[in-house]
Protein backbone atom coordinates (compact mmCIF):
# COMPACT_ATOMS: atom_id res chain seq x y z
CA UNK A 1 0.00 0.00 0.00
CA UNK A 2 2.66 2.65 1.11
CA UNK A 3 4.51 2.04 -2.53
CA UNK A 4 1.29 2.15 -4.50
CA UNK A 5 0.66 6.02 -2.47
CA UNK A 6 4.70 6.85 -3.03
CA UNK A 7 3.94 6.44 -6.77
CA UNK A 8 1.30 8.35 -6.98
CA UNK A 9 2.48 10.98 -4.96
CA UNK A 10 6.08 10.73 -7.27
CA UNK A 11 3.72 11.08 -10.52
CA UNK A 12 1.72 14.14 -8.90
CA UNK A 13 5.08 16.08 -7.61
CA UNK A 14 5.82 15.53 -11.29
CA UNK A 15 3.14 16.10 -13.01
CA UNK A 16 2.32 19.47 -10.92
CA UNK A 17 6.11 20.70 -11.66
CA UNK A 18 5.33 20.21 -14.85
CA UNK A 19 1.75 22.30 -14.92
CA UNK A 20 3.26 25.01 -13.24
CA UNK A 21 5.83 25.78 -15.88
CA UNK A 22 3.30 25.67 -18.64
CA UNK A 23 1.36 28.39 -17.10
CA UNK A 24 1.32 32.03 -18.69
CA UNK A 25 3.46 33.92 -16.96
CA UNK A 26 2.06 37.50 -16.27
CA UNK A 27 5.20 39.52 -15.89
CA UNK A 28 6.45 41.06 -12.09
CA UNK A 29 7.55 38.26 -9.22
CA UNK A 30 5.18 36.53 -6.79
CA UNK A 31 1.88 37.47 -8.50
CA UNK A 32 2.46 41.33 -8.94
CA UNK A 33 1.82 42.21 -12.30
CA UNK A 34 -0.52 41.24 -15.44
CA UNK A 35 -3.55 43.87 -14.72
CA UNK A 36 -6.55 42.66 -16.21
CA UNK A 37 -8.01 45.86 -16.98
CA UNK A 38 -10.01 46.00 -14.13
CA UNK A 39 -8.37 46.48 -10.75
CA UNK A 40 -8.91 42.71 -9.08
CA UNK A 41 -6.50 40.53 -6.77
CA UNK A 42 -7.47 37.48 -9.08
CA UNK A 43 -7.14 36.40 -12.39
CA UNK A 44 -9.69 34.84 -14.29
CA UNK A 45 -9.57 31.04 -13.64
CA UNK A 46 -7.59 29.07 -16.46
CA UNK A 47 -8.02 25.83 -17.03
CA UNK A 48 -4.00 25.37 -15.71
CA UNK A 49 -4.91 26.87 -12.69
CA UNK A 50 -7.54 24.64 -12.05
CA UNK A 51 -5.26 21.40 -13.31
CA UNK A 52 -3.19 23.07 -10.99
CA UNK A 53 -4.93 23.45 -7.76
CA UNK A 54 -6.56 19.82 -8.45
CA UNK A 55 -2.66 18.61 -8.53
CA UNK A 56 -2.07 20.34 -5.17
CA UNK A 57 -4.52 18.94 -3.39
CA UNK A 58 -4.35 15.26 -4.01
CA UNK A 59 -0.20 15.95 -3.63
CA UNK A 60 -1.30 17.15 -0.30
CA UNK A 61 -3.53 14.24 0.12
CA UNK A 62 -0.43 11.85 0.01
CA UNK A 63 1.45 13.60 1.62
CA UNK A 64 -1.12 13.25 4.95
CA UNK A 65 -1.39 9.18 3.69
CA UNK A 66 2.71 8.60 3.60
CA UNK A 67 2.82 10.56 6.82
CA UNK A 68 -0.13 8.41 8.85
CA UNK A 69 1.34 5.37 6.76
CA UNK A 70 4.85 5.94 8.30
CA UNK A 71 3.62 6.95 11.85
CA UNK A 72 1.38 3.36 11.78
CA UNK A 73 4.63 1.44 11.20
CA UNK A 74 6.94 3.16 13.44
CA UNK A 75 3.89 2.74 16.30
CA UNK A 76 5.21 -0.12 18.24
CA UNK A 77 8.49 0.85 18.43
CA UNK A 78 11.04 3.83 19.99
CA UNK A 79 14.55 4.17 19.38
CA UNK A 80 14.92 4.38 22.90
CA UNK A 81 13.88 1.25 22.76
CA UNK A 82 16.51 -0.14 20.39
CA UNK A 83 18.99 1.66 22.21
CA UNK A 84 18.27 -0.30 25.27
CA UNK A 85 18.42 -3.27 23.64
CA UNK A 86 22.15 -3.10 21.85
CA UNK A 87 23.33 -1.91 25.38
CA UNK A 88 21.84 -5.31 27.37
CA UNK A 89 23.10 -7.63 24.51
CA UNK A 90 26.94 -5.89 25.31
CA UNK A 91 26.61 -6.50 28.59
CA UNK A 92 25.49 -9.89 28.68
CA UNK A 93 28.22 -10.91 26.72
CA UNK A 94 30.52 -9.11 28.66
CA UNK A 95 32.01 -7.02 25.71
CA UNK A 96 34.51 -4.65 27.52
CA UNK A 97 36.92 -5.67 25.44
CA UNK A 98 37.60 -3.06 22.11
CA UNK A 99 36.34 -4.35 18.94
CA UNK A 100 38.48 -6.32 16.97
CA UNK A 101 39.63 -5.49 12.83
CA UNK A 102 38.25 -7.76 10.50
CA UNK A 103 40.97 -10.32 9.04
CA UNK A 104 43.50 -9.36 6.66
CA UNK A 105 42.22 -12.15 4.11
CA UNK A 106 38.33 -10.67 4.16
CA UNK A 107 38.58 -8.35 1.35
CA UNK A 108 37.45 -5.24 3.61
CA UNK A 109 41.44 -4.15 3.63
CA UNK A 110 43.37 -3.01 0.79
CA UNK A 111 46.05 -5.55 -0.12
CA UNK A 112 49.58 -4.97 1.65
CA UNK A 113 52.61 -3.78 -0.03
CA UNK A 114 53.68 -8.04 0.72
CA UNK A 115 51.53 -9.20 -1.81
CA UNK A 116 52.58 -10.03 -5.04
CA UNK A 117 49.45 -9.58 -6.94
CA UNK A 118 49.69 -6.80 -9.27
CA UNK A 119 47.14 -3.78 -9.15
CA UNK A 120 46.55 -3.30 -12.68
CA UNK A 121 43.00 -4.22 -13.63
CA UNK A 122 43.14 -7.20 -16.23
CA UNK A 123 41.20 -7.22 -19.84
CA UNK A 124 39.22 -10.52 -19.84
Amino acid sequence: MENVVLIIHLLLALSLIGVVLMQRSEGGGLGMGGGGGAVTGRAAATALGKVTWVLAIGFICTSIALTVIAAEKSAGSSVLDRVGTDAATTQETGSDAEPTAPAVGSGLLPPSSSDDAPLVPRAD
